[in-house]
């Protein structure tokens, strides 16, 4: 009778650490497929794939008006991929930042519209700000609470409150702060509610970039950043080490979410003027990509949200120039983004097959 173990025929095992040229091998192959596979799906609609892809770039950098357009894209991509980032290395899954967006976006809103002729421009718009950001931490403060009193799943928790927000903001629009009855619009704000440009774009790019830097000096030199890494590799080793893995938890959650609050502050205040339901743009979703694109790394997420800006960006322009159905814009970016992702699965695991003969094993 036989006894031995049934070794299946492919397994995964975690790699050692990768030489930092192999890495990036992989990361270049991995766009170059998604560019062979793009321009596939661009041929058999009949468009040629060269002029397809250079209509991408000259429709999202081709001109001042579209870098400034692309970069407007960037920047909520951006901020909010910063305000996920301590959460999910502890991982605490937020997926409610499109929500905490959309609760600073509404505290934001408040000021611009029912104290505007009470405070001058340069006091109105740092209040807006702040009032954004409270109210984004405050938002998510809720399933942090619930996650470290009674365990709840935070996952379902988040993306659940994210509809409650919105029908917040559906009511208001035909509510206490519609605009002309029956419009279900709220009004558009006072130029003086606005945030200023800077280089054309207003300057929410300058704030992002300033938590660039913040976040990254936050997440890798702090003693809060630190007491994150723990939790993130261990709930255990961090309560043993003394740490309150709750007060961290709701610590870090609101400075996520009142993160995300300022870029809904941002978004209001600077590209649309006015707030509605749908003004987070799915960029809570979105961000999620970014974040995990950059390892969590704040610096590689400005590349990264640029990335996307210009694959979206450029779609547009497809559309007007090639006639190319947004549908089509939309399969070449989850492309690439599915190929991006990818990557990753090979630079930390490998295949294993099972040898013919008990005498061999061979890792792929």
């Amino acid at each position: 009778m036989n006894h031995e173990k049934k070794v299946p025929l492919i397994r995964l095992a975690k790699r050692e650490a990768m030489e930092p040229w192999k890495v990036w091998c992989i990361r270049i192959g991995s766009i170059l497929l998604a560019l062979v596979l793009g321009g596939l799906v661009m041929a058999l609609i009949g468009v040629n794939p060269v002029s397809a892809y250079g209509t991408i770039l000259s429709g999202s950098l081709g001109k001042k008006t579209a870098i400034r357009q692309t970069v407007k894209i960037a920047i909520p991509l951006l901020g909010c991929a910063l305000a996920i980032a301590p959460c999910f290395k502890m991982r605490f899954w937020n997926i409610g930042a499109e929500g905490q967006i959309t609760a600073g976006a509404i505290a934001a809103s408040y000021f611009a519209l029912f104290w505007v002729d009470r405070l001058p421009g340069p006091v109105l718009i740092p209040v807006m700000g702040i009032f954004g950001a409270i109210a984004g931490g405050l938002w998510a403060l809720i399933p942090a609470f619930f996650k470290a009193r009674w365990n709840t799943n935070e996952t379902l928790f988040t993306l659940m409150m994210n509809y409650i927000i919105i029908g917040v903001v559906k009511w208001l629009q035909g509510g206490p702060w519609e605009g002309r009855p029956g419009s279900q619009i709220i009004p558009q704000f006072d130029q003086s509610a606005c945030l200023p440009k800077v280089l054309g774009v207003h300057c929410g790019w300058i704030i992002v970039l300033v938590l660039v830097v913040v976040m990254h000096i936050y997440m890798n030199y702090t003693k809060q950043g630190y007491e994150i890494a723990v939790i993130g590799d261990s709930v255990n080793t961090a309560r043993y080490a003394g740490m309150n893995v709750g007060r961290i938890m709701m610590r870090t959650m609101f400075i996520s979410g009142a993160i995300s609050g300022l870029v809904g502050f941002i978004v209001v205040s600077g590209a649309n003027g006015t707030l509605y339901d749908g003004v987070a743009g799915g960029v809570g979703f979105t961000s999620i990509t970014v974040a995990w694109l950059s390892q969590l790394n704040a610096f590689a997420m400005v590349l990264i949200s640029l990335m996307l800006a210009v694959l979206s960006k450029g779609a547009e322009t497809l559309q007007t120039r090639l006639a190319v159905p947004a549908s089509i814009s939309d399969i070449i970016t989850g492309i690439l983004l599915f190929c991006m992702l990818g990557c990753e699965f090979f630079i930390n695991y490998r295949l294993i097959f099972r040898a013919k003969r008990s005498g061999g094993k061979e890792g792929a």
